[in-house]
């Protein structure tokens, strides 16, 4: 994500390394650079040249501190501003109707009908509500049914009438069904249109005229950049929207959308979509990305979806197994199952502060448990539940089975076997130990 203006900005900030001081000369030239960089990034021109003077402006008004370098302090400039480009805080969704309504907008292809879905699932579980998408999307062939497996694997139910193509009247039929069934959350997902089309800009302006919706979401990819303004800017002007939703962001190695799109639409990015899966959904934090931007990281985010797959019923049962050290087969694969359902295993790699610089050259595949999952797959129940009775036999038929070889089978039940005693001596550890580990692990880190 974002790892070209990542890169170029990085680079940038070279120019000041080992000055002893910022002084106009060497703030005029790192800025330069950052403005191309920005450019290069499909940045709009005007926002790129206000950025910059804004950060000289700054730059050039501070105070050094003597503990503080000049290239420390252009990052935090530049980050802060960064953060303020983007919108500078999460812009919440506002769901106050009974049932509150969501319109969805946008070009066709732009990801309207996942990202209903995905919202759907969000709000199922994060917010414990109980959502029903409306399909009125009546022009595209298919897209009715494409609704209903999306919401099929979700567990979210559809209200379609597939004879029917006056949008307004589904949206309120669908309305009154809500009411009637207790849904509380109404997800509308309609057509792709371009601004240019007046009939079709016209159906939409009356649908949301006519539902009131709490909320209408303009969906846009994010890859494609100036283009996602300049539309934002058309649809804006025609809908007043409430927010932006940029869709395959993982795949966004520039950022022009992402850091164009708040200023010149006025109006905050409340959603990005991060992959295929129905749970690649984050809220979008300014601050977070402008970490991620350049190069700090997101730890909290890495938190916060590791705590979305988190069941502590299952945790304190996996911890008394640990104890035991009964830590099975069984359990790794469903610690390797959340850890999937987490998103893009580069991505979330990317989110540990300074791993991301580390790795942007690796190929982190999505399928890297794969291997580990066909070899776990090839074994027994028993040979599960109770990993010690693997012999050597027993792990050749393994291998045969996995479509592995035998030198990576005996790797897996090697670091299977070193993780399981980390993990009971982790466990039986008193407090003060752990503290005292802690500490050693502190040391050596420094």
């Amino acid at each position: 994500m974002f790892e070209n203006l990542s890169d170029r900005l990085e680079r940038s900030f070279k120019i000041l390394k080992g000055e002893g001081k910022i002084t106009e000369i060497n703030v005029a030239e790192t800025l330069k650079d950052v403005r191309r960089a920005l450019l290069d990034a499909d940045v709009n021109y005007k926002v790129a040249k206000s950025f910059t003077d804004e950060v000289k402006r700054k730059a050039m008004g501070m105070n050094v501190l003597t503990a503080v370098k000049p290239g420390q302090l252009m990052v935090k400039i530049v980050h802060d501003e960064l953060a303020g480009l983007m919108g500078g805080t999460a812009a919440e969704l506002k769901l106050e109707g009974r049932p509150a309504i969501v319109l969805m907008s946008g070009l066709q292809g732009s990801g309207k009908t996942t990202f209903s879905g995905k919202l759907a699932n969000m709000l199922k579980k994060k917010n414990r509500k109980n959502p029903l998408l409306v399909a009125c999307d009546v022009y595209r062939p298919a897209a009715i049914e494409q609704l209903k497996v999306v919401g099929e694997s979700v567990g979210v139910p559809v209200y379609s009438e597939p004879d029917n193509k006056d949008v307004v009247a589904i949206a309120g039929n669908a309305i009154r069904e809500a009411k009637a069934k207790g849904y509380d959350v109404v997800i509308i997902d309609t057509a792709g249109r371009l601004a240019v089309d007046e009939e079709m800009m016209n159906e939409i302006a009356s649908l949301k005229e006519a539902v009131n919706p709490d909320e209408t979401l303009f969906v846009v990819d994010s890859m494609t950049g100036q283009d996602a303004v300049n539309t934002a800017r058309e649809f804006n002007d025609r809908l007043d929207f409430n927010g932006v939703v940029l869709t395959k962001l993982d795949g966004d190695t520039r950022g022009g959308a992402a850091l164009s799109i708040r200023t010149v639409v006025t109006k905050p990015i409340k959603f990005v979509g991060t992959g295929e899966k129905m749970e690649a959904i984050d809220v979008f934090h300014p601050e977070r990305m402008a970490d991620r931007i350049l190069g700090m990281g997101d730890i909290v985010s890495l938190v916060e979806r590791a705590q979305e797959q988190f069941d502590e019923k299952q945790a304190r049962e996996l911890e008394k197994k640990i104890r035991k050290n009964k830590f099975d087969f069984n359990d790794f694969m469903a610690q390797i199952q959340q850890i999937k359902k987490m998103g893009n295993i580069k991505d979330l790699a990317a989110m540990i502060p300074g791993v991301g610089k580390a790795i942007k050259d690796i190929d982190i595949d999505d399928n890297a448990f794969k291997g580990i999952e066909a070899i776990i797959s090839s074994m027994t129940p028993k040979e599960r539940t109770n990993p010690e009775i693997i012999n050597q036999s027993r792990r050749m038929r393994i291998a045969k089975g996995s479509g592995t070889n035998i030198q990576e089978v005996n790797r897996l039940l090697k670091q299977f076997d070193q993780m399981r005693k980390m993990m009971k001596m982790v466990t039986s550890m008193d407090s003060s130990r752990m503290m005292q580990m802690a500490n050693m692990m502190k040391s050596k880190m420094k």
